[in-house]
């Protein structure tokens, strides 16, 4: 640890996830006791002049267009990539041969080679890692894990996922990386959280039958060109959990009306759950428990009870928001470093879940049920 007890953050990228991350350290540093102080140090973006502008308005100390020159310099403790996807694999490898610890948002590669490659580069240099699946931060999502592992829903049958968003509903939007191949399709954007939500909360998946569609074939390019997409639009897959529960997913970008219905449902033999990340501050549970001519879904309020909850707020119902997830999740990866805790959701968790998405791509290649591997 150094002596002054602060790590220099080194950022990549200062779009809609850079800024969020900005955001979760800032809160961070503020709502809980950090184990050492996290400094803004520099920025790195496609070109000097963005980079410049992302300093001024996110407050870090430098600016660089080259992220190699970022993950280079040693007064850089941790690097942070929130890049397109295809840049995950380069940058991570680079900084953890510098000996950075790094975090970085999901999908943690666009390929499980890639993925294992990174994971085992962090592995070996024994650098913290931490993907970014922040949604699994929420408070009520523990709870749910909790009851679950409790017993209170009895044994576990069924469960529903999905997560739907309409930005690419609008079949004049223009291409963009996310519809290359490296980019995944919507069952890798958004996909890939339904799986890591599924799996935080039942445990193994162990079997997949994956189904795929593409319902808008052409974009225009950035030239105005017409551009053919090859990725899924709708992204669905039927699951199969060690412990027996049968379920399914459905990934979405095409969902019209629908802004982030990161939901999911669980039945068992003495209960339920459901959840909306629409409604995230909010938990619904059944139990047969309950009286006769008195059974209902009862709604689960967030507070203070639900820690860290009562970090940011004395007050039950208040709410978090999305941003004050990301800083729960960055308080666990700073716990890490300090070797407090297990790493939450390092790039060995970040591997599993693109050997989800791969083997439900497989899946519908193949038109069978696929062994999902560890």
């Amino acid at each position: 640890m150094k002596e002054d007890n602060t790590r220099r953050l080194g950022l990549i990228g200062s779009g809609f996830m850079g800024k969020t991350h900005t955001f979760g350290f800032a809160t961070a540093s503020r709502v809980f006791d950090m184990p050492f102080s996290i400094e803004l140090d520099c920025i790195a973006d496609a070109t000097p002049e963005l980079a410049q502008k992302a300093r001024r308005l996110l407050g870090f100390k430098r600016a660089v267009g080259d992220w190699r020159d970022l993950i280079n310099d040693p007064q850089i403790d941790i690097v942070d990539i929130t890049a397109p996807n295809a840049f995950h694999k380069d940058m991570a490898l680079a900084a953890i041969a510098a000996g950075k610890h790094v975090y970085c948002e999901k999908p943690l590669a666009t390929t499980v080679g890639d993925a294992t490659e990174m994971a085992n580069a962090a592995q070996a240099a024994q650098v913290i890692t931490q993907v970014g699946f922040n949604y699994l931060a929420n408070p009520m999502l523990v709870l749910a894990r909790d009851m679950i592992a409790a017993g209170e829903l009895g044994e576990i049958r069924s469960y529903r996922g999905i997560h739907a968003e309409d930005y690419m509903a609008d079949e004049k939007n223009p291409w963009t990386w996310r519809h290359d191949p490296i980019g995944g399709g919507a069952l890798a954007d958004l996909g890939s959280h339904a799986l890591a939500t599924a799996e935080f909360l039942l445990g193994p998946i162990e079997r997949v039958l994956g189904d795929c569609a593409t319902h808008i074939s052409e974009r225009p390019g950035p030239d105005g060109a017409s551009r053919t997409i090859d990725v899924d639009d709708v992204g669905r897959a039927f699951l199969r959990f060690a412990n027996g529960a049968s379920g399914s997913i459905e990934a979405n970008w095409l969902a019209t009306g629908r802004k982030m219905q990161h939901e999911f449902e669980i039945y068992g033999s003495q209960g339920s759950l459901a959840f909306s990340q629409e409604r995230f501050n909010e938990l619904q549970y059944y139990t047969n428990l309950d009286r006769p001519g008195q059974r209902g879904y009862r709604t689960l309020v967030a507070g203070p009870e639900h820690e860290p909850y009562g970090r940011f707020c004395v007050a039950p119902g208040h709410q978090l928001g999305f941003n004050d997830l990301k800083a729960i999740e960055i308080f666990g990866f700073a716990e890490a470093i300090a070797g407090l805790r297990p790493e939450p959701f390092n790039f060995q968790a970040g591997l599993r879940v693109q050997a989800l998405v791969e083997a439900i791509l497989h899946s519908v290649t193949e038109q069978t049920w696929m062994v999902s591997k560890p």
